[in-house]
């Protein structure tokens, strides 16, 4: 049985995209960005698909792919569009899936929706949260937001380097699964990807 991973985090610049990439390569996984606002020309899409190495992944366009990098609402209206749900359909594959939200979970498509509106309840939800002063109550109040939802399949994967009483209270907390940990690196490589895939597939294939 396939499986569909959305990723999302606790707010912007946290580690989506790399977290990303390695799910996508630890299972094979397919990759979708449903809204890429800014920097069409690197998009994240781009990223993922420079640190894959295996043959099996596809890439799927963006539904919305808006020019300037700002809230998706905002840069939608910038574009003179706005951003509706329906016309957001999952790509058909019959391989696993992995979804990248844009920012944080509330971070607004238009005047009624926000990314928590494009997660299912079959999701697997990966959050990715990363140490800095306040990000204790973001991670919990994210977390608080899915099973405000009824969301339950939770997994939190840690970016940056490790702080065990932060992670530990975390985890305490929210009672979410512990997937594994991606630490500050020079630099993210085909190989740095491949090397943390390894490292997080058995995890991932638990969840």
């Amino acid at each position: 049985m396939n499986n569909t991973y959305f990723i999302t985090g606790i707010g912007t610049e946290v580690g989506k995209t790399i977290a990303s990439a390695i799910v996508t390569e630890a299972l094979e996984a397919d990759y979708f960005k449903p809204i890429q606002a800014g920097d069409l020309d690197y998009s994240d899409t781009h990223k993922v698909k420079a640190l894959i190495s295996n043959s099996k992944s596809k890439f799927h366009d963006n539904t919305y792919a808006l020019k300037t990098p700002m809230s998706p609402h905002a840069s939608a209206g910038l574009d003179n569009i706005e951003i509706q749900l329906e016309h957001i359909k999952r790509p058909k594959t019959k391989n696993n899936l992995v979804i990248e939200g844009a920012g944080g979970l509330l971070v607004p498509l238009n005047a009624k929706d926000c990314i928590i509106d494009l997660i299912e309840t079959s999701d697997k939800i990966i959050l990715v949260s990363r140490h800095y002063l306040g990000s204790i109550n973001h991670t919990l109040l994210s977390v608080e937001a899915l099973k405000s939802r009824g969301f339950s399949n939770i997994g939190i994967l840690f970016s940056g380097n490790e702080h065990p009483t932060t992670e530990s209270i975390i985890l305490k907390k929210t009672q979410a699964m512990y997937l594994g940990r991606i630490n500050e690196e020079e630099e993210f490589s085909k190989d740095v990807i491949s090397k943390y895939a390894q490292a997080l597939k058995l995890n991932l294939e638990k969840f």
